[in-house]
């Protein structure tokens, strides 16, 4: 019987529709996992329910109740997904040997776990879980998610091309992992710099087994912006180097006008002095929106306020 143990880490926000599912399939998987002897009987999966709206909680209450395997952790309120899956990997820290962590939807193809567990006794204390394609998402998805990952390397965000939040981590790297104290979480740009040992482990990604997506347009764009601000420094750069252009631009033009008004013509052109106005304004707010969510994100980290309280752990 293998003494390594898991703690399966989910975050949970409405899934009252997912989670019998998802119970279902877990059920299953942690059996053979543990008569594989990849495992210890002792595991545990982890629901952490994020401040959710509908039964999610009393379903996670009635699981834990039915089998004590499930462990239930119910925030005060709802703190978003990155807060939550750290809320759950603490609580692994300190009761396993190692977590991995999936979404409630079981879009994670829950039979990577197989993988990552024997990379894991190969001497890996990271083991990123990364799509193997994208046959799936539709052409709009595809073109935005690949476009997050390459937008992110430009600015100099160290992130794993194409892994989203399933991964496994060794307790010395959850270790590592509490030492980042910031309250602007963007998980998929602390964990590469942890260090320590990593490997990959490929999966096809599934259908939604239930329920809606809780990552709209809207929330990708902001996690997008939050990944970028918190680890890189770069467009407070570009705005520096829109300021040099722009004089450059200014500099050409008012020769431009001298030499024109030197050979007797008269410049006058109403419409581009007016687009240049309007061109120039918009890009001076563009450049202060940009150092604003910089200036944002100095006064929350400098409240430290706390980045999740728990309400509740069933255990």
């Amino acid at each position: 019987m293998s003494k390594t143990i898991l703690n399966l880490v989910i975050p949970c926000y409405n899934e009252e529709e997912a989670l019998p599912l998802t119970k279902k399939e877990l059920d299953k998987k942690m059996k053979e996992l543990i008569d594989k002897k990849l495992i210890s009987e002792n595991s545990k999966v982890v629901f952490v329910n994020d401040g959710s709206k509908d039964k999610t909680w009393e379903i996670i209450e009635k699981i834990h109740s039915e089998n004590k395997m499930y462990v239930g952790i119910n925030l005060s309120r709802n703190r978003g997904h990155q807060n939550a899956l750290l809320a759950g990997l603490m609580y692994a820290k300190d009761n396993s040997d190692i977590s991995i962590s999936m979404d409630a939807d079981l879009q994670d193809d829950i039979n990577v776990m197989d993988d990552m567990i024997k990379k894991y006794n190969e001497g890996a204390d990271i083991v990123y879980g990364v799509r193997s394609s994208r046959k799936k998402d539709t052409i709009f998805k595809k073109i935005t998610a690949e476009s997050f990952y390459k937008l992110m390397k430009c600015m100099g965000v160290e992130v794993v091309f194409n892994h989203a939040d399933c991964r496994l981590m060794s307790k010395r790297a959850l270790i590592g992992l509490s030492e980042y104290k910031e309250v602007n979480l963007f998980l998929r740009g602390i964990v590469p710099q942890i260090g320590y040992k990593t490997d990959i482990a490929y999966y096809e990604r599934n259908e939604r087994v239930a329920g809606k997506s809780k990552y709209p347009l809207k929330k990708m764009l902001s996690f997008a912006t939050d990944g970028i601000t918190s680890f890189s420094v770069k467009p407070l750069k570009m705005i520096t180097s829109i300021g040099f252009l722009i004089l450059l631009i200014s500099f050409i033009a008012m020769i431009y006008s001298i030499i024109i008004k030197i050979m007797g013509n008269s410049v006058s052109n109403f419409n581009f002095i007016i687009c240049s106005i309007w061109m120039i304004g918009g890009i001076q707010i563009l450049c202060l929106g940009v150092i604003g969510e910089y200036i944002g994100k100095i006064y929350n980290e400098t409240k430290a306020r706390p980045r999740y309280i728990i309400d509740k752990i069933l255990d």
